[in-house]
């Protein structure tokens, strides 16, 4: 068993000021696979004490020289790829040809993104009279998640510290074991003393000391609408500036004249990815009424072929979810949506066959599913799907946008143009067109209480970014 005892404040390795130890649990065997500090508030005041320290001098830093260091960080991580997608697998549950893909695979990109677009990037501008300079905001707290834990943590350091801002970063304890090989990484490059510091510890205690700490500038939070709405209240009393990336519905509206076998095999996948446990899953699949049963029937297909069984099995294509409490939440949500009347095509809420350990649910498919109906309301994150008609367009439209989230969806047409069309109409931060995939240097981020602000690329830097204007006189 894997213990850390230790969190990483002022650029070194410091005991926390609490003896408490918090338990990381392997999702499919239920285990206890590492102990990590229950971080305190005291702890996190140290923490931004150190960042706060570093600031001035990280913030004049040249822009290369930043840059040098992010590469070097990317390098880093890359090196340790296999032991970052093994530990994820094990914490999250993720098979692992997935977590090699995705979990691992992607933060040396966006890290080494950042390091190029620092190369790019104009921190001043003449506006007529005047010049304008992008500045870093101050202190950057970053809260994270645990179903992309890696990913969500490079999304908000990477362009932090590229802005030339110090950063917190207080991960989620259910799944915070690669925060400790980003601190080691980030470590091993010589990044000055306090430019990142880490604190482990649970929301309530540790990321509630940092959402309103006074000498915190910003706030950078990943997570649930519920929890987002706390971290605006708590940052409110200082003003400081706040990002949120919070939960989604997202509607995959697959048009009459779509390929219907691609593009419902498409939205089942990305319902599914991670166990359903990703924010932006297409987990509301829209057809035309007429086409339901055949909709329905490639639906099923589909679901069918992911497998559960233990993710390190290559031949696995479904792991289990997080932990008992998400486990039962998805579960209550499935038993909710037969209650209320949704046809339960596939799945359910019983235990798997076979899987007396670990924290799996079938993958389940309903149909018939109303728009009112709380499973095609409210975000589920597990492996569950509702299957939606509607009528025409303007149907499709008004269905896909009923809902308080607005992070994600997608649109199915075999003529692109049209497909466009009502992309534009939907109220979501991002909108595949035909199975158009994620870039590390779009913006990603959310319309409604899916939050605000935007991740990745020039917008994820922009975020942690004051603007001054000097009034030249001439």
């Amino acid at each position: 068993m894997k213990i850390h005892d230790q969190l990483y404040i002022a650029g070194a390795w410091t005991p926390s000021l609490s003896s408490r130890k918090i338990d990381v649990i392997n999702a499919a065997t239920e285990e206890v696979i590492a102990q990590v500090p229950d971080g305190t508030a005291k702890d996190v005041a140290l923490a931004v004490q150190a960042a706060r320290k570093a600031f001035d001098g990280w913030s004049q830093t040249a822009a290369e020289q930043r840059a040098e260091f992010l590469r070097s960080i990317a390098d880093g991580l890359a090196a340790r790829s296999d032991e970052i997608a093994r530990s994820i697998t094990a914490e999250v549950g993720m098979p692992l040809k997935l977590s090699q893909r995705i979990q691992a695979g992607l933060p040396p990109q966006v890290m080494a993104s950042y390091a190029k677009l620092l190369r790019e990037f104009r921190f001043e501008e003449k506006i007529g009279d005047a010049l304008v300079l992008f500045e870093p905001v101050g202190v950057a707290g970053c809260i994270t998640p645990w179903n992309f834990p890696l990913h969500q943590m490079v999304a908000k350091v990477a362009p932090a510290l590229a802005a030339g801002c110090t950063v917190v970063l207080k991960p989620s304890e259910v799944a915070p074991l690669t925060a400790f090989m980003l601190a080691e990484v980030i470590d091993s490059a010589g990044l000055p003393a306090g430019v990142f510091n880490l604190v482990c510890g649970t929301g309530p205690v540790a990321g509630e000391a940092l959402a309103c700490h006074p000498d915190t500038d910003m706030i950078s939070f990943t997570g649930s609408t519920r929890a987002g709405k706390r971290v605006s209240e708590l940052a409110a009393a200082t003003v400081k500036r706040v990002a949120l990336e919070l939960g989604g519905k997202s509607a995959a509206i697959v048009l009459d004249d779509a390929d219907f076998a691609r593009a419902i095999k498409s939205t089942v996948s990305s319902c599914f990815l991670n166990s359903g446990q990703t924010c932006s899953a297409h987990t509301r699949l829209l057809v035309p009424e007429a086409r339901y049963e055949e909709a329905a029937r490639l639906a099923v297909e589909a679901a069918k072929t992911f497998n559960l069984g233990d993710p390190f099995d290559a031949k696995t294509r479904l792991g289990p979810l997080i932990s008992e409490v998400q486990r039962e939440r998805v579960r209550g949500y499935i038993r909710t949506g037969i209650e209320e009347g949704a046809q339960l095509l596939l799945g359910g809420p019983d235990q798997p066959p076979g899987f007396s350990k670990g924290y799996f649910v079938s993958p389940t498919v309903f149909g018939r599913v109303r728009p009112d109906m709380t499973i095609a309301q409210q975000e589920i994150f597990g492996p569950v799907l509702s299957i939606l008609t509607y009528r025409d367009e303007e149907d499709a439209v008004r269905i896909a946008n009923g809902t308080v989230y607005g992070l994600a969806g997608g649109v199915w047409s075999k003529d692109e143009a049209r497909a466009r069309r009502i992309a534009r109409r939907l109220r979501a931060g991002s909108i595949d067109v035909n199975g158009g995939g994620f870039s590390i240097e779009a913006p990603f981020g959310g319309y409604k209480q899916s939050g605000y602000g935007r991740e990745f690329g020039r917008f994820g830097l922009e975020e942690f970014l004051e603007v001054k204007t000097l009034q030249v006189a001439r």
